[in-house]
């Protein structure tokens, strides 16, 4: 009988050399005349144990990592393929309490199926979502979203069925669904993993957001950086096409839906929904000025939905099992679930799904297991680049929008980097404005000219030079109130929280 073996084709996985234990495990195979078929599946998630190798056995996948080409010989001899005992055994993959604890939605498949194939998906409750909807009116697809409390996954939580209705009823004859996969914020990578690990669940999910509002036409605006998304997104748009879930008529319905991938243009600010607009027509990525919003004109000035690629991705559950089955989950307005993800010093960083509710505190540590250096963990930025920097203070907040709002912070995309005590925050505080110096497209000048003095005001603080912190605090409040979009009105947040929370590491200048 033929023993299954998955290993990861995920990015990360292939980084950590993936690539080069799929073909020595392949070639000692062949070599001892081993019945085996071997899945690149998508990663779990479990970073810090890539490259991880599963094998179907009668009781479930028994999981073993961190796996190098040199252990491959000795899991053989081990009787891999029977779950048999070694030092890298992890155990059953769902019984990992890294897993267990877990609630997956929208990245239920990732790590499970094999992302391009149709067989995998349709044997894991893919197109349930779609083929209901094509049972459904536009407004009751929308009704659906909205009873569901599903928010944008993207930074700005803003309710999904709102912004769907918006274009459903905005008089046009043509429409477009827009997905913002240009995934720049730093320590986030769940779309990354969605794209590469389930990139079906994605054109499922943009499907169903075209017959929602009537659109016939998409397009997934990928982040440069990710060239192995692009390619597994490509491959499974002409799948996708081939089995009737985009096309002329989905499912034979006679509603059509088409679906482009477009390589995203490599700079910051394109995750602006405005920039993204200019630069997907062709033009440089600056961002246009508000109102109208996209909803209204959009993509070559017609009504379009931009969502996140988590926010689309979560639409076919939905769908499949009801509005009031996703709203069971979260806490206060924050509904269903969101990817977490752990970065920076932290022991066990990757990817957690888990209802709102949570503390970030015990996402820390019941899941990231403290800091990777052993040191206490001092700040935490939430939310990229652009979030505030979270003292050890208020590490018990409830992972809520809300709730982070009302310590002035955000929780946007789910990114979570952590840092110990070693930390210098004025050198982070400076990182934030030269960030935005850098990637400003330059149309406004808060933005543009504000946070390159920035950069200066903080090297002269560095110097003990009197008045520079009064002067920060000022320009931070122009950036904020004065910028166009979120690129200059964000830079303040990490800025003001280093120097709230972390005041010392700019008074000792001083000195």
């Amino acid at each position: 009988m033929t023993t299954t073996l998955y290993i990861p084709c995920d990015s990360t996985a292939l980084a950590l050399g993936a690539d080069g234990v799929a073909q020595s495990l392949a070639a000692e195979i062949a070599r001892r005349g081993l019945d085996v078929s071997i899945v690149r599946n998508g990663s779990r998630g479990l970073f810090w144990l890539e490259p991880m190798i599963e094998v179907a056995t009668p009781e479930g996948r028994m999981a073993y990592g961190p796996v190098t080409a040199l252990d491959i010989a000795s899991l053989l001899d081990a009787d891999l393929l029977a779950g048999g005992a070694h030092p890298l055994c992890l155990g059953l993959v769902e019984e990992i309490p890294y897993l267990k604890r877990q609630r997956r939605i929208s990245l239920r498949r990732v790590g499970v199926t094999d992302p391009l194939s149709a067989d995998d998906y349709l044997a894991h409750g893919g197109t349930r979502g779609l083929r209901r909807a094509l049972s459904l009116t536009p407004p009751e697809i929308v009704k659906e979203v909205t009873d569901s409390g599903l928010r944008g996954r993207g930074g700005a939580a803003f309710p999904t069925g709102i912004k769907w209705n918006t274009v459903l009823n905005a008089p046009s004859p043509e429409k477009y669904i827009v997905c913002n996969a240009d995934e720049g914020d730093s320590g986030t990578f769940s779309d990354r993993m969605q794209m590469e690990g389930d990139p079906f669940g994605l054109i499922e999910g943009m499907a169903i957001a075209g017959l929602a509002v009537g659109a016939r036409q998409g397009y997934i605006y990928v982040r440069s950086e990710y060239p192995h998304a692009i390619a597994t997104l490509n491959a499974a748009v002409v799948k996708a096409t081939q089995h009737g879930w985009l096309g002329d008529s989905l499912l034979g319905s006679g509603k059509q839906f088409h679906l482009e991938v477009r390589k995203a243009a490599g700079a910051y600010v394109c995750g602006e929904e405005t920039a993204l607009l200019e630069s997907l027509e062709g033009r440089r990525g600056i961002v246009r000025a508000k109102p109208p919003l996209p909803a209204i004109s959009g993509l070559f000035k017609q009504p379009t939905v931009i969502n996140n690629v988590i926010t689309l991705g979560s639409v076919p559950d939905i769908l499949a099992n009801g509005a009031a089955a996703y709203q069971s989950f979260g806490y206060g307005r924050s509904r269903g679930t969101l990817p977490f993800q752990l970065a920076g010093n932290i022991k066990h960083g990757g990817l957690v799904e888990v209802p709102f509710g949570l503390t970030l505190r015990e996402l820390l540590y019941d899941f990231g297991g403290g800091s990777l250096s052993g040191r206490p963990l001092r700040a935490v930025q939430v939310g990229g680049p652009l979030g505030a920097y979270v003292p050890e203070g208020q590490f018990d907040t409830v992972l809520d929008y809300e709730a982070f709002a009302a310590v002035g912070a955000v929780l946007g995309h789910g990114g979570i980097v952590a840092f110990d005590d070693t930390v210098d925050m004025l050198k982070q505080a400076r990182y934030a404005m030269e960030f935005c110096a850098i990637e400003s497209c330059g149309k406004c000048t808060p933005c543009r000219i504000g946070s390159t003095r920035g950069v200066e005001v903080i090297d002269r603080l560095k110097t003990g030079q009197s008045g520079q912190i009064e002067l920060l605090r000022d320009l931070c409040d122009t950036l904020q109130n004065g910028s166009l979009c979120a690129m200059g009105s964000m830079t303040p947040y990490p800025v003001l929280s280093a120097l709230n929370h972390f005041p010392e590491d700019f008074s000792r200048r001083m000195l």
